[in-house]
């Protein structure tokens, strides 16, 4: 598979090569949902919870004797029984976040670019850049490359680079839909959530150094 490369004006000057080993294969659709779960799962606040009858205020005082009242029996008001008492079994705060085999993560991730490739929703850049701190100039820059947002509001577009320029990062912040990663720091969600993904040369030569 071959990929052109283009300039800041949308231009070809050039192309790189990509392995049909890491990206010619069955896209493994399976696998892809299993590493957007997990990083769904992973971002849960997880604040949930319920008072059980130790955590319930209320009196532990058993409120009348054992026998001879004709009542039933009870031990304390705070019983999960009564109303306003304590809750049994119920969530408590906890992590949802789970770790998957490094194959699983690195499978969807090959997965989830090679669909991006098949789809023409991937533009390889020879560099991502920008000459200064200005959201305008960034808007401009994403003109250019027929990524633009324009009328469709919810679109989103992903750009990657082995190392983010600072300036670039800065100029990006404020547009939004529009999220820049480090190369080592994507994963399968962010691809498949992304509606165009801008690579740099670098940083698709090291994705595919890495998922090879």
């Amino acid at each position: 598979m071959t990929v052109d490369v283009v300039d800041a004006e949308n231009k070809k000057i050039g192309s790189v090569d990509l392995s049909d080993e890491v990206f010619g294969g069955r896209v493994k659709t399976d696998l892809i949902h299993e590493s957007v779960v997990r990083a769904n799962a992973a971002e849960r606040r997880g604040t949930h919870g319920t008072k059980t009858r130790a955590m319930v205020s209320g009196s532990g005082k058993k409120p009348w004797r054992q026998k001879g009242t004709g009542r039933a029996r009870v031990g304390e008001i705070r019983n999960p029984l009564w109303r306003k008492g304590g809750t049994v079994f119920g969530p408590q705060p906890r992590s949802y976040e789970y770790q998957l085999p490094k194959k699983v993560e690195k499978g969807a991730l090959r997965a989830a670019l090679t669909q991006k490739l098949r789809d023409g929703e991937v533009t390889v850049v020879e560099a991502l850049s920008v000459a200064e701190i200005k959201t305008k100039a960034a808007a401009e820059m994403l003109r250019r490359l027929g990524v633009e947002r324009g009328a469709k509001r919810a679109s989103k577009v992903l750009l990657v680079d082995v190392k983010p320029e600072d300036k670039l990062s800065l100029s990006v912040r404020n547009i939004d839909g529009v999220r820049i990663l480090a190369s080592n720091r994507v994963s399968a969600r962010d691809i498949v959530n992304s509606r165009r993904v801008v690579l740099t040369r670098a940083a698709i030569e090291k994705l595919q150094e890495a998922l090879g």
